[in-house]
């Protein structure tokens, strides 16, 4: 990933519920900061990990992402809708969505992860 003139500063994750129904949205929000000196730009990315799955997965699946410019010191808040956390079923040739706790993970890259938050799939 690109490095950027500027720094910024990642808020804490929130979740607009703490349990999703099958058939519903999820809201997962983060603030972003320019701490530096300079105007901008960041990629901010959302990774989503099922905690426990029946069959391998990976340990966390991007899910969305959104490129943001900011000035010196201006902050602004970054929403991913998730609808679906299905994957598919090999043996059962199908899409699946198994209830359970899931982690939804805020980051600048795969391997800098600044917030996480917990929800479940009922």
């Amino acid at each position: 990933h690109g490095l950027s003139d500027t720094s910024f500063a990642y808020g804490k994750a929130t979740v607009n519920k703490k349990v999703m129904k099958i058939d519903e949205q999820i809201a997962i929000t983060v603030s972003i900061t320019n701490t530096g000196k300079r105007i901008g730009s960041e990629i901010v990315q959302l990774y989503i990990s099922d905690l426990k799955s029946s069959l391998p997965r990976p340990v966390k699946e991007l899910k969305g992402f959104s490129k943001i410019q900011l000035a010196p010191g201006e902050t602004q808040e970054v929403t991913f809708l998730i609808e679906a956390l299905s994957f598919f079923n090999d043996s059962r040739h199908e899409w699946v969505a198994e209830p359970g706790k899931f982690e939804a993970q805020i980051a600048a890259s795969a391997t800098d992860i600044k917030s996480k938050v917990t929800f479940e799939l009922e």
